[in-house]
């Protein structure tokens, strides 16, 4: 499985919304790092409930649902 990192332009973004006012590389990196991990744990839930429902496409409601499990 390629990595796909995500770009840091947005994550900067972000922790500028709130509230600072230069953002190190360092800091983006951790907060992409953690993003992340977040999302593939979201993403294996979602696979699950999709395979419990029988499908092989996971849907937006399986993301919602996968949310509120975790």
């Amino acid at each position: 499985m390629k990595n796909m990192a995500i770009p840091k332009a947005p994550i900067a973004r972000i922790i500028k919304e709130s509230g600072a006012e230069r953002v190190s590389e360092d800091a983006k990196a951790e907060l992409a790092a953690y993003l992340e991990e977040v999302a593939r744990d979201v993403a294996k839930e979602a696979n699950n409930v999709a395979k419990i429902a029988k499908r092989k496409t996971v849907k937006a409601d399986d993301i919602k649902l996968a949310i509120k499990n975790l």
